[in-house]
C-alpha cells in the first residue's frame, strides 16, 4: 500500500499479450528466469508508458467492473486503495459506491513489517500524506480489517498471485483467518509468469480493463 513497499514476488518474462479476467486456479510453480527487481522495474516502465487518455478509459472500464463485483458480492465494508505510481485510479467508482451506501476504508501503515491497518473513509473527506507519502484519512477512524479488499497489483500471474513493491504488507494482511475476499486490480499488460513464494496468498480474482 506504500509508495514502494508491497509484496515481494519471484519473476518471469514479460508477455506480449495479456489475458483479462483471471480467476483463482491451483498454484503451480514456474521456473525462475528473471531477477525480481528487474521484473518490477520492467512492470513499472510498462505502466508508465500507457497513454494518459487510454489509461483514463481503462480506469473507467475497471471501475465499472468493480462496481458490478461489489453489487454481486455485498459486504459490510470494502477496503479500497489510494492510487500510487500509475495504478488504476478508481476514485470515481469509490464515490459511486459511497452514494450506494457502501462503507469504505483506506489502508494505513501502522508499523513496518506488520499487517496493514484500515481507517474508514468517505470520498470527499480530507486526506493527509503519511511518512511514506501515501494518502490516509485526516480523521483516522481505525476499523477492523474489512471482509473484502481491493488489492492493486504491480504484476500478477495466471494463478492469481500478485507481485507488489516488496514490502510484504498485503501478505501479512491476508495471513490472518478468516481471510477476506480479495479482488486484484491491474492492467492486462501486467500479466506475467512468475513463481510465488511459500508465504504468498493468492487473490480470489484479478480484473483488468479487458
Amino acid at each position: 500500500m506504500t509508495g514502494e513497499p508491497r509484496i515481494p514476488r519471484t519473476s518471469g518474462p514479460l508477455p506480449d499479450v495479456a489475458e483479462a479476467d483471471v480467476s483463482l486456479q491451483q498454484h503451480t510453480q514456474a521456473p525462475l528466469t528473471q531477477d525480481k527487481s528487474a521484473l518490477r522495474s520492467a512492470l513499472k516502465a510498462r505502466r508508465r508508458a500507457i497513454d494518459p487518455a487510454l489509461k483514463a478509459a481503462w480506469d473507467d472500464r475497471i471501475g465499472a467492473q468493480v462496481l458490478a463485483w461489489v453489487q454481486a458480492h455485498p459486504h459490510a465494508m470494502l477496503g479500497v486503495y489510494w492510487p500510487l505510481a500509475g495504478e488504476p485510479d478508481l476514485r470515481p467508482a469509490y464515490a459511486e459506491m459511497a452514494q450506494r451506501g457502501v462503507r469504505l476504508a483506506l489502508p494505513v501503515v501502522l508499523e513496518r513489517d506488520a499487517a496493514l491497518g484500515f481507517a474508514e473513509w468517505i470520498p470527499g473527506e480530507a486526506t493527509v500524506f503519511d511518512q511514506l507519502g501515501v494518502a490516509v484519512p485526516a480523521d483516522l477512524r481505525l476499523v477492523e480489517r474489512p471482509p473484502a479488499l481491493l488489492v492493486p497489483c504491480l504484476g500478477f500471474n495466471a494463478q492469481g498471485y500478485r507481485m507488489g513493491y516488496g514490502g510484504g504488507f498485503y501478505d501479512r494482511t491476508l495471513e490472518a483467518m478468516p481471510r477476506p475476499a480479495t479482488l486484484g486490480v491491474a492492467y492486462a499488460c501486467q500479466l506475467v509468469e512468475f513463481a510465488g513464494d511459500v508465504h504468498d496468498v493468492p487473490l480470489d480474482r484479478v480484473i483488468t480493463e479487458e
